[in-house]
C-alpha cells in the first residue's frame, strides 16, 4: 500500500471506529452528565488524520484551507453520525454534539496547522 493510500485508510478507519461506537445502543451515564469533551477529543482525531492525508503527510504542505476543509469534513461526518444515532435504540440525535464534534475537529486541525507552520520554518521536509 502506498503512503499516500495509508493516510487515506487511516481516515476511513477512524471513520468505521467512530461509526462503531456511535452503534452502541445505550452508553453509560458520565460524571457531570455531559460527553461533550468526548466528543471533542473525538473528532479532535479525526480532524488530525484528514489533515494528515489531505496534506500527503507533509508538515510544510498545510494551509488554512485545508483546517476549512477538515472542519466541514468533520461537521458533516458529525451531522451523519447523530442522523445514524437516531436509527439506534436508545440513543438520539443532539446538535450540541455536532457542535462539539466541529469544534474539536477545527482546534486539532489549526493547532496542527500552527504546529506544521513553526516546523517547516525550522527543518528540511520529510522524504515523501
Amino acid at each position: 500500500m502506498t503512503p499516500e493510500r495509508a493516510r487515506w485508510a487511516a481516515v476511513i478507519a477512524y471513520m468505521a471506529f467512530i461509526f462503531l461506537l456511535s452503534s452502541i445502543p445505550s452508553t453509560p451515564a458520565l460524571p457531570g452528565r455531559t460527553d461533550k469533551h468526548l466528543h471533542a477529543l473525538l473528532y479532535g482525531g479525526f480532524g488530525l488524520v484528514v489533515m494528515r492525508a489531505l496534506a500527503r503527510g507533509r508538515p510544510d504542505g498545510l494551509s488554512w484551507a485545508m483546517v476549512v476543509l477538515t472542519t466541514l469534513i468533520a461537521a458533516l461526518y458529525g451531522l451523519s453520525d447523530e442522523f445514524h444515532q437516531s436509527f439506534v435504540p436508545g440513543r438520539q440525535p443532539d446538535a450540541a454534539d455536532v457542535v462539539a464534534d466541529t469544534v474539536g475537529a477545527a482546534l486539532a486541525a489549526g493547532g496542527y496547522w500552527w504546529w506544521g507552520r513553526g516546523r517547516s520554518r525550522t527543518e528540511p521536509p520529510p522524504p515523501v
